[in-house]
């Protein structure tokens, strides 16, 4: 594992064996993400750590079949008994370490092909502690030799204080049916209107948000952050377990399972990248002053 530090005094624990994964992310007022078990750092369980890389597409393919070009792919299933493809490839590889400095790393993943994903890419992520918070970036390269899809997120762990809440704007949601993918698309339910901050503990949600509007705030405790991505993620992924320690908010570049909805627009579908054409984006997961929320349009 790697460990950075900021001049702030930030610390940044990374795990490149195991996903790209940050187990822990702290400065003087806590933990700024889900606290990492010892048992699960250990393990090298990325679902239970403190955040992950996406790619090459997040959430979930039904079934992991999809049609491309004329052919259908059947992927290898990689969530224990789970239906579904999740997730992609990154989070399940190891990293190599292309180069680091105190307060930085950038990671690189080189995938031939294969059962887990059949289209050859290269993917880098570097993370980089600056004075106001964390600044993530992804890349993913396809070396297919051909038109492939492709999609890249983040998938970061919050924790979830009695007080948490989160707040950010959206222009539409997609409701899932009983198999956990989304099977309608449309305004948000008041109930789900995040536009003037919700306590994360009133609804569960596993719904994609589209057309976000950045940055998102959240507060829990003394935790203050604000997260913002730029324009390839036009989407934000909530994940709201009931009964657990943490939620998520998951800045995506599709929605799920898009790879088999051919008819979703430019900012939901997945990209399709030609060979030696690059995919990509940067994150923003940055410290407020307060935990009271600002006025809506600032952050």
């Amino acid at each position: 594992m790697l460990t950075l530090r900021s001049d702030r005094g930030d610390s940044l624990v990374i795990a490149p064996e195991h996903g790209a994964s940050i187990v822990g992310w702290t400065d003087s007022s806590g933990s700024l993400l889900r606290r990492t078990r010892p048992e699960a750092a250990v393990a090298g369980n990325p679902s239970a750590m403190g955040c992950f890389p996406l790619l090459p597409y997040a959430n979930r393919i039904a079934q992991g079949r999809f049609a491309w070009r004329g052919q259908t792919h059947r992927l290898a299933l990689n969530f224990g008994d789970h239906p579904h493809a999740i997730h992609g490839v990154g989070w399940h590889r190891p990293w190599t370490v292309d180069s680091v400095t105190a307060d930085s790393v950038r990671l690189s993943l080189a995938h031939l092909g294969g059962p887990a994903w059949p289209f050859a890419f290269a993917a880098e992520i570097t993370y980089a502690l600056q004075e106001d918070g964390l600044v993530v970036t992804i890349s993913a390269t396809n070396r297919h030799t051909e038109p492939a899809p492709m999609g890249i997120g983040l998938h970061p762990f919050f924790a979830r204080a009695a007080d948490a809440r989160l707040r950010f704007a959206a222009r539409g949601v997609w409701v899932n049916g009983a198999d956990s993918l989304p099977r309608q698309h449309g305004a948000e339910p008041a109930t789900w209107d995040h536009s003037q901050g919700l306590p994360v503990a009133d609804d569960r949600l596993d719904n994609c948000f589209t057309g976000w509007d950045t940055p998102a705030q959240l507060d829990a405790g003394p935790v203050a952050l604000t997260l913002d991505a730029s324009g390839v993620f036009p989407n934000l992924q909530v994940f709201t377990p009931t009964g657990a320690d943490f939620y998520c908010a998951e800045p995506v570049s599709h929605v799920p399972d898009a790879i088999n909805r051919p008819d979703l627009p430019s900012g939901q579908a997945m990209q399709v990248l030609a060979p030696g054409e690059t995919l990509s984006g940067t994150i923003r997961m940055r410290r407020r002053d307060t935990a009271s929320f600002p006025a809506a349009g600032t952050s």
